[in-house]
């Protein structure tokens, strides 16, 4: 199967659109471009895609409203612009979204929001939540109390870790140039267009060009924004926000913009990363039965095989399953903490609700939060 009928097979898309587009150059919102954007989206959405867009424009919109030519120095001039801003934003986008009879969320993140793991699950988890009921996430830094230490940079950057969170299998950046050429084609007219290329190919850094007076990245945040994506084995589409149809073309399989694949697939490629990446916190003894399930047959731990719970987590952290005689069978993330694992363990699922007062899982590790060691 080829890279482009891989992106005519995937639903789970992230689709980003940036500044310059949003805004026509800093003319205030594109209205009529935004509502190209919304149908083709909706469309998708009617075909069973499950879509999160992540949106900037907030500050350039702002700074629309308030007057200002170029984009503000000053942390709290921006800010500001931002909430003035964000509203605009994602009012233009309700409205529009309503002709399709579709509903919005407002989804605001800053990088605390996914580096603490307990943010994180709450925020996939909504997210998630969210495209189950039909409704279309709108995603945006949330610049009003951001500052510059913590930001993300850019929303390519956010998008990427958008689609990190909720394991996209396609990260859509529409931006004002058709692709990602060889060269700048504002310099050089015969730049040629790169089709294909994989995300962690060296020879991209030095492509990449900067980005315009509004933007904050430029291409090579978006080959940056390439390789986060395609840790969780996401591939990304850099593709010209003006092309006619743009969107469905691209999910249509058609060779529209470039191509930045992943080398990996999706549970590869996030079971690489936890085996690599996370500190575990805690350690879950199995009985017999349990061991058996998790390395023959490949599936989630279940709280009825676990004998005993050592430390102290909180749910979504690394822990360590051992045996009874100690020996590391596999690690995950798991789904509940260190003092109710040890109220569920060796009971059945169905008695979680009982033991808890709650239950968001029947399992303690889900299989896709686990690798074997």
């Amino acid at each position: 199967m080829s890279r482009r009928q891989q992106i005519k097979q995937s639903r789970r898309w992230v689709i980003k659109i940036g500044s310059a587009l949003l805004t026509d150059d800093g003319r205030g919102l594109d209205t009529p471009s935004m509502e190209v954007w919304v149908k083709q989206i909706a469309s998708l959405v009617k075909r069973g895609y499950e879509v999160v867009l992540v949106s900037s424009g907030a500050v350039a919109a702002g700074m629309t409203r308030l007057g200002f030519s170029s984009r503000p120095k000053a942390i709290h001039e921006q800010q500001a612009c931002a909430a003035v801003g964000q509203s605009i934003l994602i009012q233009t986008y309700e409205q529009e979204f309503q002709k399709y009879n579709l509903k919005t969320a407002q989804v605001l993140l800053d990088h605390d929001d996914l580096s603490n793991r307990q943010r994180y699950l709450n925020a996939r988890s909504t997210l998630k939540t969210l495209m189950g009921f039909n409704v279309i996430p709108i995603v945006n830094e949330n610049d009003t109390v951001v500052t510059d230490e913590i930001r993300f940079g850019d929303n390519d950057t956010l998008g990427a870790l958008v689609a990190n969170l909720i394991e996209a299998d396609t990260f859509c950046i529409l931006t004002d140039q058709n692709g990602m050429y060889d060269s700048d084609p504002r310099k050089n007219a015969l730049a040629n267009i790169i089709h294909e290329c994989s995300a962690m190919d060296t020879t991209l850094d030095e492509m990449a060009g900067s980005g315009g007076l509004l933007g904050r990245g430029g291409m090579i945040s978006k080959v940056k924004a390439a390789r986060l994506a395609a840790r969780s084995g996401a591939n990304t589409i850099i593709v010209g926000g003006r092309i006619f149809d743009v969107i469905s073309r691209v999910a249509d399989g058609e060779m529209q913009g470039t191509l930045l694949y992943a080398d990996q697939q999706p549970i590869a490629a996030r079971k690489r990363w936890l085996a690599s990446n996370l500190q575990a916190r805690g350690v879950i003894i199995l009985d017999d039965g349990a061991v058996r399930v998790l390395r023959d047959k490949g599936k989630s731990l279940l709280p009825v095989g676990v004998k005993s719970v050592v430390g102290y987590f909180t749910r979504g952290e690394m822990v360590v399953c051992r045996d009874g005689e100690g020996r590391e069978v596999a690690r995950g993330l798991v789904n509940y903490n260190s003092d109710d694992a040890r109220k569920i363990m060796g009971s059945a699922s169905t008695e979680i609700d009982k033991l808890l007062g709650y239950k968001d899982y029947d399992e303690l590790i889900h299989r896709d939060n686990l690798v074997l060691c």
